[in-house]
C-alpha cells in the first residue's frame, strides 16, 4: 500500500471538518483510486492534528505532540533547523517507539487512542498489514464513537485491499448507519461507491443517486463517481 504524503494531508482544510475526507478524495481522485486507502492518512491527521493543536499543557498531550512532531519530520538533510531523519526506515523505528510509549502509558486516554491509531497508519504506509490491522482493531474496539470510527473506516479498506469484500462492504454500512464526527455517511457512501463501481456497478449508483443533487464536494464527486459507471 503506498504512502500518501502528510504534506499533501495538511492541504485540505476541509478534512477538519465535518465531511473529512471528502474534498480531499476529490483533490487527490486519481492518487487515491490508484492506491486506494485514503483514510490511513487523513484519519491521522484528523485525530492526531486536532489533539496536537487544541492541547499544550498536560504531559500526555506533550507526549503525544512530541510523536506527531517526529511523524511530521522530513527526510533527508535538516534545514534551518527541522528535525530531520536520515532515511524512512530511521523515522519509522523513532516514531513508532514514540508513540508505543505514549500507547502505553496513557492507554485509555484520547492521547493513547490517537497514538494507536498512528501506529496503525505507520504500519499500513510500511504496508505491514497484519501489524496494521492490530492497532485498528484495538481502537476499533476501545475508542471513543469518534476514535473507533476512523478505525472500523481503515479496517474496511484494508479489508478491501486484502479481497475481504464482504467484511469491508459490512463495515462501511454501518459506518453510513452510524455516522460521527469523524466519519460522515457522505464519507462513508462514497467510499463503498468507489468498490463497488467495477463489480457491481448497479449497487453503486443506488448510492451515488442521492448524493448527485448535493452540494459541496461530496456531490461533486458522487456526480464524477457516477461517470465511471457502465451504461445501462
Amino acid at each position: 500500500m503506498a504512502r500518501i504524503t502528510r504534506k499533501e494531508l495538511k492541504s485540505d482544510k476541509f478534512a477538519l471538518e465535518v465531511g473529512q475526507t471528502v474534498s480531499f478524495f476529490e483533490e487527490h481522485r486519481d492518487l487515491i483510486y490508484r492506491y486506494g486507502a485514503v483514510a490511513l492518512g487523513v484519519a491521522v491527521l484528523v485525530a492526531g492534528w486536532v489533539v496536537y493543536q487544541k492541547h499544550q499543557g498536560a504531559a500526555r498531550e506533550q507526549a503525544l505532540a512530541n510523536a506527531i512532531a517526529m511523524q511530521e519530520a522530513g527526510i533527508g538533510a535538516p534545514s534551518s533547523g527541522n528535525l530531520s531523519f536520515p532515511t524512512q526506515a530511521a523515522k519509522d523505528e523513532v516514531t513508532t517507539k514514540a508513540f508505543a510509549a505514549v500507547a502505553a502509558k496513557y492507554s485509555g486516554s484520547t492521547e493513547g487512542e490517537v497514538a494507536q491509531y498512528y501506529l496503525g497508519a505507520i504500519g499500513a504506509d510500511a504496508s505491514k498489514m497484519d501489524e496494521a490491522e492490530k492497532h485498528f482493531q484495538y481502537v476499533a474496539q476501545h475508542g471513543s464513537a469518534a476514535m473507533a470510527s476512523l478505525a472500523k473506516f481503515s479496517l474496511a479498506q484494508i479489508a478491501y485491499a486484502n479481497g475481504r469484500d464482504a467484511q469491508g462492504e459490512a463495515m462501511l454500512r454501518d459506518l453510513m448507519e452510524n455516522p460521527t464526527a469523524m466519519v460522515s455517511k457522505d464519507q462513508a457512501t462514497l467510499t463503498l461507491a468507489h468498490y463497488l463501481i467495477l463489480k457491481r456497478p448497479e449497487d453503486a449508483r443506488k448510492l451515488l443517486d442521492p448524493l448527485k443533487t448535493a452540494t459541496g464536494p461530496a456531490g461533486r464527486l458522487a456526480l464524477t463517481m457516477y461517470g465511471q459507471l457502465p451504461p445501462r
